[in-house]
């Protein structure tokens, strides 16, 4: 990066603006390549981007690969224990406590201690009836009075430390002043929260919270959106745990966390909390409840504990529906990538965001377009598309020996190709007189007493005479395409039997191979490809690219010879050829209305309708090449009949080599080789 000195000069150094402007562009050819084969073979843009997404691409983590990480965790976290391992552990220490102050009272004497041996036989069988029920007690056993206390501490400890999760240290020892300093947050953030309600400016009132009270936020969020984030989420989880207990154990949970909360001004402030969170989120107690693995073999689980694994787990399961995109207007820019990092760590973010920027680039190098109906292919990735798939044919071609897919027939309207090449015998290309002399030169094919700088030896010396000895080998001819253009047309059957027997991709790469050999080598030929099933139309190379399968029983070829027909009469100068790939006999055509009519098995009036286009191209000069896909006898017998009557080729291509036989015939007819 250049920055100019204060003396005129400049000082270079490293680019600091954004992306580097030199870098080569992302290379997505591989990426439209995988497309592309979706596409062909019958799939959507959409669902073709999505299925690239979703396997990934150059040795990156796709979607699935992350959404399998996802599903791992989730059983996991599902795997960790009892959410109602609260009641065991207060009926663990309840009952420690009331042994204590049994034997207290067995050490007494009197009526006293008897009257409170016959309330602790009468407490209530379950947890939270028992310690409300010793609310007002009188202990005998100090052991046991701390016991019961710390019960009470524990559980007010946890119902806070579940929704602030930094407040266990802030209420170690329960010391009044600590619980004053809670109450105090409370408030301030109620107040907080009710502000940014009502849409108020609250950054300096959040800044002022954050410094008073932020270590109790171990989160450490930026600004008001990201606090009621976190919080909402703990009540969230704290509401499904809920949920997720039989109703016995929700009852005494819910009971003995209104007797940890027995504070009034606890409680109300606590209830003013969730109050305003349910009203800045109040989609946030949607989900269900959690069904943790049985037998999963985990400790029980207090309650801050099993908050957080039912908060973990409800993030699992967002990030599993986020790289799921299994819902309408699904993006990769839903992912969570601050949670997908806190989850599954930084390499899960960067197969993401090497996924997001190969989206991006897809579109922005011109290979994808979004529209009003969906994603779409470009025209330059149908031509990416062809080229590929022409690769592919002439790779076929050379290989079996079929590979002299230049021109080298002069014609008296030859156009120049800016290539030369040593001449053969039989050439009547023209000469390329400098490169000839060149050759010679460099030859040493100088006339005698002429130095290698072309000037005499010395002066006085003997004077050149002659010019430059010419051997064959020196001699170069201009290498010319002929300007002879051809009207083709392509007709290919995209009735539903071509998707059956697997025929749709390869029906398209053929053509979009032809269509790249056009548009690129013999740009004054007209091609125009037809598709027919009941009825015929007119298809560009991306409306061919992009057509998907119908369940639509027909083959009309009269329909598409007629087109072709048409094709050829707009272009009368023009050597006529007419290509059909097809895999049925007729079993459609026009009437008289210009409706189709269909019937199976084909019926005489289908046949004579057909025939009769057939006709009309012998009549117009055309070539008519049928290629043969499977083994129909009917078929078979008809495209023989059509090939005798139209003095045409039948061909009977595997699949695998479609695309070399109609390309290698498209060269050789319009070369003039009958």
């Amino acid at each position: 990066m250049a920055r100019p000195s204060p003396h005129g000069r400049f000082r270079y150094g490293p680019w600091r603006g954004g992306p580097d402007p030199l870098e080569p562009p992302y290379d997505v050819r591989a990426a439209v390549d995988e497309i592309g084969r979706d596409v062909l073979a019958g799939a959507s843009a959409r669902d073709a981007l999505r299925d690239l997404l979703r396997r990934g691409l150059g040795g990156r983590d796709g979607l699935d690969d992350l959404a399998d990480r996802v599903r791992r965790m989730r059983e996991a976290a599902r795997r960790r224990g009892a959410l109602g391992g609260t009641l065991d552990q207060v009926r663990a220490m309840l009952d420690q406590a009331l042994a204590a102050e049994r034997d207290a009272l067995a050490a007494e004497d009197g009526d006293e201690a008897r009257l409170a041996e016959m309330d602790l036989a009468t407490l209530p069988d379950d947890v939270a009836g028992a310690l409300r029920a010793l609310a007002p007690h009188a202990w005998h056993s100090e052991e046991a009075r701390a016991a019961y206390e710390r019960i009470l501490a524990m559980l007010r400890s946890e119902v806070l430390d579940a929704q602030f999760a930094g407040l266990s240290q802030a209420l170690a020892g329960q010391a009044p002043e600590a619980m004053a300093r809670v109450k105090d947050m409370l408030a301030d953030l109620n107040a907080l929260l009710a502000a940014h309600a009502r849409a108020e400016d609250t950054t300096d009132r959040f800044r002022e919270f954050m410094d008073r009270h932020g270590e109790l936020f171990p989160e450490q969020p930026r600004n008001v959106d990201e606090l009621v984030d976190a919080l909402a989420r703990r009540q969230a989880a704290a509401e499904r745990l809920l949920a997720s207990l039989s109703p016995a154990q929700r009852e005494q949970l819910e009971q003995l966390m209104a007797q940890a909360l027995a504070d009034r001004d606890l409680a109300a402030q606590m209830t003013a909390l969730a109050d305003n969170l349910r009203a800045l989120r109040p989609g946030m107690d949607r989900q269900g409840p959690v069904r943790m693995a049985p037998g999963g073999g985990g400790e029980p689980l207090g309650y801050t504990a099993a908050v957080e694994a039912v908060a973990e787990l409800a993030d699992l399961e967002a990030l599993g529906q986020q790289i799921g995109q299994a819902y309408a207007g699904a993006s990769l820019d839903d992912v969570d990538v601050e949670r997908l990092e806190q989850r599954l760590g930084g390499s899960a973010v960067r197969d993401l965001e090497a996924l997001r920027e190969l989206e991006r680039e897809l579109e922005r190098q011109g290979y994808l377009s979004r529209g009003e109906d969906g994603l779409r292919l470009t025209p330059r990735a149908v031509r990416r598309l062809g080229e590929s798939a022409l690769r592919r044919v002439f790779a076929h071609l050379e290989a079996s020996g079929r590979g002299d897919h230049d021109e080298h027939r002069p014609g008296q309207a030859d156009e120049p190709t800016g290539l030369t090449r040593s001449w053969e015998f039989g050439d009547e290309l023209p000469l390329d007189a400098p490169r000839t002399v060149g050759n010679a030169l460099r030859r040493g094919g100088l006339p005698k007493g002429v130095t290698a700088a072309g000037a005499p030896p010395r002066a006085g010396g003997p004077r050149a005479r002659g010019g430059v000895r010419l051997v064959v080998d020196d001699f170069e001819v201009v290498e010319t395409e002929r300007r002879t253009t051809a009207a083709v047309a392509l007709c290919v059957d995209m009735s539903f039997s071509m998707v059956q027997e697997g025929r749709w991709a390869p029906m398209k790469q053929t053509a979009l191979a032809l269509t790249h050999l056009v548009q690129t080598r013999y740009r004054q030929d007209a091609l125009q490809i037809i598709g027919f099933d009941r009825t015929a139309r007119r298809l560009s190379a991306v409306e061919l690219a992009e057509v998907e399968p119908e369940w639509v029983q027909g083959t009309n070829l009269q329909h598409a010879l007629m087109l072709a027909g048409r094709h050829l009469r707009r272009h009368p100068d023009a050597e006529p050829v007419v290509l059909v790939v097809t895999d049925g006999e007729p079993t459609a055509h026009l009437g008289e209305d210009g409706d189709p009519v269909f019937q199976w098995p084909t019926t005489e009036q289908t046949l004579r309708a057909t025939i009769a286009q057939v006709d009309e191209l012998r009549r117009a000069g055309a070539v008519l090449n049928i290629f043969m896909l499977g083994d129909d006898p009917g078929l078979a017998r008809f495209v023989d009949a059509v090939a005798r009557r139209a003095g045409g080729r039948v061909f009977t291509p595997s699949l695998d080599r479609l695309g070399e036989y109609v390309v290698a015939d498209y060269l050789s007819t319009r070369r003039g080789r009958r």
